[in-house]
């Protein structure tokens, strides 16, 4: 009985813990665009995100980071 609470207790705090990824993996937001605005500004935040996430990728040695797919995905997205 008290190894089932304590299991219980484990599991409970595992999800607290990762409720962020949980809710962006299962509960993803399906919000709609209904505006040219919106469909703009939510292509604007993809990009801003896969920009922040290469950049990330960098660290600390700089481009050298980067695979060639990398550096060439990040120049397209540097010139829109």
């Amino acid at each position: 009985m008290i190894t089932i609470l304590i299991w219980l207790i484990i599991l409970g705090l595992i999800l607290f813990l990762f409720r962020n990824t949980i809710k962006e993996n299962f509960f993803t937001d399906k919000t709609k665009n209904y505006t040219i605005d919106d469909r703009y500004n939510a292509a604007k935040r993809e990009r801003e995100k896969e920009i922040d996430h290469l950049l990330s990728k960098m660290g600390k040695n700089g481009i050298e980071d980067l695979s060639e797919k990398d550096r060439k995905r990040l120049d397209e997205l540097s010139q829109k």
